[in-house]
């Protein structure tokens, strides 16, 4: 999958070769999952459609960690204010690690990400839009303020995402991650609500 952003380059570079879109062939998704596909029985697949595989799980978290880490490298060079410069490096170089630990989850486990669900279609849509927008923006506390406030919403979201595939996920290795990830995810979204109400 490329998603690109004009002369701003590609959002998901790192998502092309990691989470590089599997066939909408579910059977295919499913058979690279193996054992460690995070499938709830027939039964239960009935009665939730928000069900999640590992490589749905793995889709979406590659997603969601590129998209911050772009944004992370553009407000490093575009801010103004030290301290949200300080926390654009934060969020690049803690969703890289995020990023690497899933990639190495889905190389030992053989499982192929997924980011065919709308849900994740739908988040790098959302993400590959910022992006845009943002660097669209010409640099100055305007722009410190909106990248800020993206960064609230973004990471609400994100964080209610994660919590839902928590719940939705019987592998306990990636469980963990994902608990650690909320962890991680929440912190960053604590340290934007700081600092979005020391620039308003």
């Amino acid at each position: 999958m490329s998603i690109t952003l004009g002369r701003y380059g590609t959002l998901a570079v790192a998502a092309l070769t990691f989470a590089a879109c599997a066939k909408t062939d579910n059977t295919r998704t499913d058979t690279a999952a193996g054992s460690v596909a995070t499938t709830h029985d027939s039964a239960a697949r009935a009665h939730n459609d928000y069900a999640w595989t590992a490589p749905q799980v793995l889709g979406f978290t590659a997603v969601a960690n590129t998209s911050e880490i772009h944004e992370g490298k553009l407000a490093s060079q575009k801010a103004t204010n030290p301290q949200v410069k300080a926390f654009a490096r934060q969020l690049e170089a803690d969703h890289q690690k995020m990023l690497d630990e899933g990639t190495q989850y889905a190389s030992k486990n053989n499982v192929v990400p997924d980011t065919t669900r709308d849900d994740v279609r739908d988040a790098l849509k959302d993400a590959s839009d910022e992006y845009k927008d943002l660097a669209d923006k010409k640099a100055g506390k305007d722009w410190d303020k909106e990248f800020i406030d993206k960064q609230v919403d973004g990471h609400q979201k994100t964080l209610d995402k994660l919590q839902e595939l928590e719940q939705n996920t019987t592998d306990s290795t990636l469980k963990a991650m994902l608990t650690k990830a909320s962890g991680k995810v929440q912190e960053h979204l604590t340290k934007a609500q700081d600092l979005k109400k020391q620039l308003d």
